[in-house]
């Protein structure tokens, strides 16, 4: 294996996330990238790491995660995912392998990134949606909700959308993070209402920590009336975590698809 070429394949992966502390591997507790890393060292030998295109928080799921890993074996690129699939846990699963150009990398070649945030407009839980479906209770403005949206749409200083460090009470501290290294741009932001639920469907060239949650947060505020629409351009230039609304659940979160 040794003399074998070394090969760049690229994954399609999707995961329940919510028994995992998220993608990036930890020492703490079980995370979507050390799985997938014990099934590629279980099917081809080798011990190497495996870059996803976001590293999703714990909770957080994936429909269309894309990742990467650079491997001697000789299998079949048609055959991994039913390789891998057979050495993986029921909640994550390889969708599709192929081989890759030697310079991809799923992470630093990534574009944009689609999310998807749902909530579900009822005053019961359904024990079906608990793990993927943030449950509000009505009414909820959707209408404000929209107009709120627009103003994020753009290239602008995300500081006041993300959480520095760890959830708790770093979430109510200013944004130590705001600056150069918080502007990002998205592309589409929109809601779409489907019976009870309602659905964020957010795309944009990179994401800051918990961003769409805490995007997804704010909005409900706007729809729950604690929150003008009008109000969102001085969030934004405040770049200060305390003057945004809370940070939605993870298990409403997906990430749906990356663009390359």
């Amino acid at each position: 294996m040794k003399d074998a070429p070394l090969r760049t394949i690229r994954l399609l992966v999707a995961y329940e996330g919510t028994r995992f502390l998220g993608w990036q591997r930890q020492k703490k507790g079980p995370t979507v990238q050390q799985a997938i890393e014990e099934a590629v060292a279980r099917v081809t030998g080798e011990r190497v790491a495996v870059h996803g295109a976001g590293r999703t928080d714990a909770g957080v799921h994936a429909a269309g995660q894309v990742a990467h890993v650079r491997v001697r074996t000789a299998i079949p690129s048609e055959r991994i995912p039913h390789a891998l699939n057979a050495n993986l846990p029921e909640d994550v699963r390889v969708l599709e392998a192929s081989d890759a150009p030697d310079g991809f990398h799923a992470r630093f070649g990534a574009r944009a990134k689609v999310y998807a945030y749902t909530v579900r407009l009822h005053p019961h839980e359904n024990p079906l949606d608990r793990a993927f479906v943030h449950r509000v209770s009505p009414p909820l403005d959707v209408a404000a909700m929209r107009e709120g949206a627009a103003a994020l749409l753009g290239t602008h200083d995300f500081g006041s959308f993300a959480t520095h460090g760890s959830e708790g009470p770093a979430a109510s501290r200013p944004s130590r993070i705001a600056g150069r290294g918080s502007v990002r741009t998205l592309a589409r932001l929109d809601l779409a209402e489907r019976g009870d639920y309602l659905t964020l469907i957010v795309e944009g060239d990179g994401f800051l920590r918990n961003m769409v949650r805490t995007i997804a947060g704010t909005l409900l505020e706007v729809g729950r009336g604690r929150l003008a629409p009008s109000a969102i351009p001085g969030i934004l230039a405040a770049r200060d975590r305390r003057r945004a609304g809370p940070t939605a659940p993870a298990r409403g979160l997906c990430l749906l698809a990356v663009r390359y």
